[in-house]
């Protein structure tokens, strides 16, 4: 996980003085650019017929339209290249509207007929998503629903995204997930118009990926111990324990996720990160290391191996390779060699990020790479390894992509940076003529717990309206360099798909809105009711997704007799609290929160529901009041 080290970043000053948006009474995430409401409605056959071209590439957007009528409303779809009776028409423009670009798309649903236009493929597959979601929520259905009416509003929609990176990380190294969960991660993620996946192949916690000229990278780095509990606590491991845990993709697995991809229009960027984060690799190849007796160190399975305190990060056990070595060069060669051929994306990232340097400083190996080098620093250290790396995947036919600390001592001609330190590293590195994507912690990472109670518990905080106040392109930076953003979900708290969904959605909606529309078309209140609209499409789909934006936020500060007062903040808008500290569960006959409240004197437990009208919505919160005291600053 990475560590918070920088904390709020400039652009939370515009909050919400985002430009007024007019309800049209449609749900649709992310917002497009500009629809206009019709009058009546489009009716679906019972039999679809559906006129598009011959090309390949409308392969995979037809089918996921025939899979998803079929499955739902079954519904037959029948295509023809040409049939002026066709209920659907998808249409590539023969002249390239300049306005659409390569993702953008024209849709008009009347009453007798639905048309999308576009330049490309993509653009037809992100109009037909907006189309489904006009269609009843059961659409989202894993089976046939039944006694549905399949229709959509009459609408003429123009959309384009406003950047070409809209992505989320799933690391899949801290817990491994399968193959078909990475799928269902990829299906989910389409709806929102992402389309890109940024995988988190290594890390202390496992190699994920088959490097077939490293063979020991997945028979001893892709497995650790099976454990459970808040991670990063567990006890040492025993030797008697069995390494059983985890898994990784062969080759063949990755080309399917590459193809599966594809055909949903998303890239794949995979990650391989070093030199920091490589106990796996480092215990699998002990030689790597710069240390003594690395030949006893094992994958890691959440027992602590690093201290976070301070400015830097400081090792217990040496989980870094060593830049003094030429055969890690050797090693990163033979990586990118594979990975390159595996990812036809251009990027390969090659982390960079958390990179401890205090076994660097005892290593003699290291000290004399500095003299020879003239390497005053343990940064400059890393940026000569950086550089040489950088240097590996050019000759690739890549492009080298780091974590925001590969600045420090000095960043390689052609690096791009991820800025996940707040948006800082960005703005430097912009200003340096790099290209730049933006995850800053401060509103993208979706690890963040999502409320004060009822959630995993994580170091920090991030609320769904937060995430929603991202803004990609920091004010006084040349937008051209900010390539777009990403959320990114780190898995040390994560040990499942369904808890993975949870953390995603539905802040990952507030991320692919940030990214796709425009920036003065966004407003909180009107975002949060297509949500709430999403969540009921959720449901049918059976995926889970946090009802944390309902659970009120807690503040305290102390009364002079020592007791707190307590302020309630609910993020939704439109709900009531009402409150207990008896230890009863309170419904709405009990007090209702108006204003800060005062905590009685004995009182050990503050419980808490939120009502809109006279329905509860919110989960029952229990906020013991001494967690409360400790929040006081």
């Amino acid at each position: 996980m990475k560590k918070l080290s920088l904390l709020l970043c400039c652009c939370s000053l515009h909050l919400l003085s985002f430009g007024q948006v007019t309800n049209n009474g449609l749900s649709i995430i992310p917002e497009p650019v500009k629809v206009i409401k019709k009058t009546g409605n489009f009716i679906l056959p019972k039999t679809v017929i559906v006129e598009a071209g011959k090309q390949p590439e409308l392969s995979p957007v037809i089918s996921y339209l025939k899979n998803k009528l079929n499955t739902a409303a079954g519904i037959t779809v029948t295509t023809k290249s040409v049939a002026p009776a066709a209920s659907i028409k998808l249409v590539l423009n023969k002249k390239v509207d300049t306005l659409l670009k390569s993702e953008g798309y024209y849709l008009s649903v009347t009453a007798k007929k639905v048309v999308i236009r576009a330049n490309e493929a993509a653009g037809l597959f992100y109009g037909l998503q907006t189309f489904i979601q006009l269609l009843p929520k059961e659409i989202e259905g894993k089976e046939l629903a039944k006694g549905v009416k399949w229709t959509a509003p009459a609408v003429e929609i123009t959309d384009y995204p406003r950047f070409g990176w809209r992505g989320l990380m799933f690391d899949v190294s801290r817990h491994f997930f399968t193959k078909a969960e990475v799928e269902q991660y990829i299906d989910a993620m389409v709806k929102y118009k992402l389309n890109l996946l940024h995988l988190h192949l290594t890390d202390d916690e496992g190699w994920r990926v088959e490097i077939k000229s490293l063979p020991k990278l997945t028979t001893v780095g892709a497995h650790n111990i099976k454990k459970v509990g808040q991670f990063g606590t567990f006890s040492q491991p025993s030797p008697d324990e069995p390494r059983t845990y985890g898994g990784f993709y062969t080759q063949e697995d990755i080309k399917d996720l590459v193809q599966y991809a594809k055909d949903r229009f998303v890239n794949i960027l995979p990650e391989i990160d070093v030199p920091g984060h490589s106990l796996a690799a480092v215990a699998a190849y002990p030689e790597l290391s710069c240390t003594p007796g690395a030949d006893k160190y094992v994958v890691n399975s959440g027992e602590p191996f690093m201290k976070w305190e301070g400015q830097h990060n400081t090792a217990i056990v040496d989980n870094t390779l060593c830049p003094a070595n030429e055969n890690v060069y050797e090693f990163l060669d033979k990586v990118v060699t594979e990975v390159a051929q595996l990812f036809p994306f251009p990027y390969i990232h090659m982390g960079g990020d958390e990179c401890a340097k205090n076994f660097w400083e005892q290593s003699e190996a290291v000290k004399a790479l500095m003299v020879k080098e003239n390497l005053k620093t343990q940064q400059e250290v890393q940026s000569y390894f950086e550089k040489r790396l950088e240097k590996i995947v050019e000759s690739k036919g890549k492009k080298f992509m780091g974590w925001d600390e590969i600045l420090e001592g000095g960043l390689g001609p052609n690096a791009a940076v991820m800025s996940w330190r707040g948006i800082q590293g960005g703005i430097e590195a912009a200003k340096m003529g790099h290209d730049v994507v933006m995850s800053p912690t401060t509103f993208a990472y979706l690890d963040y717990m999502q409320s004060d109670v009822n959630e995993t518990h994580v170091y920090a905080k991030l609320r769904l309206n937060k995430t929603y106040e991202f803004e990609p392109v920091p004010e006084g930076v040349d937008a051209k360099l900010i390539k777009g953003g990403q959320a990114n979900l780190w898995t040390e708290q994560v040990y499942n798909m369904r808890q993975a969904e949870y953390m995603t959605w539905p802040r990952g909606m507030a991320i692919a809105e940030s990214v796709w529309s425009p920036r003065e078309k966004k407003n909180w209140n009107y975002f949060f009711g297509k949500v709430e609209k999403q969540f009921e499409r959720l449901d049918e789909s059976e995926t889970k997704y946090a009802p944390s934006v309902y659970d009120p936020s807690f503040s305290a500060i102390r009364n002079p007799d020592s007791t707190l007062k307590i302020t309630l903040t609910n993020e939704a808008p439109g709900l009531e609290t009402y409150y207990s500290f008896d230890n009863s569960l309170p419904d709405n006959f009990y007090p209702k929160y108006t204003s800060p409240i005062d905590a009685p004197k004995d009182a050990t437990m503050l419980k808490v529901i939120t009502y809109r009208g006279k329905k509860p919505i919110g989960r029952m919160v229990t906020m013991p009041l001494t967690d409360l005291a400790k929040k006081i600053k």
